[in-house]
């Protein structure tokens, strides 16, 4: 059976929307992961921190300010992990690591 000319593409138009469709995934994965931080954190934290990423298990927060990154990191960090790992047991949550961003508002 011949193939139409037409049916073929070249190799390089192939990665490209390999490459496209990972891109979309991964920011659809991202504003899932951001909804998820939003829903365990509160609407109070939520405004003043955003997720960045999980890496090897830890989910990565950035924090507006250090008043309230001093407060997450001693006194809410364990009961946001165990909401995190209790509701969302699929993300695979191992720890959380706050980091201080002067790009949150």
């Amino acid at each position: 059976m011949a193939r139409d000319s037409r049916d073929i593409r070249p190799l390089s138009f192939a990665i490209s929307e390999i490459v496209a469709l990972r891109g979309l995934a991964r920011s659809k994965g991202k504003l899932q992961l951001e909804e998820i931080w939003r829903n365990v954190a509160g609407e109070q934290i939520g405004k003043q921190t955003k997720a960045t990423g999980v890496k090897r298990g830890v989910l990565h927060i950035g924090v507006a300010n250090a008043p309230l990154l001093g407060e997450l990191t001693s006194f809410h960090k364990q009961s946001l992990l165990s909401t995190l790992q209790e509701e969302h047991a699929d993300q695979n949550i191992k720890d959380i690591k706050f980091r201080l961003r002067s790009d949150i508002v």
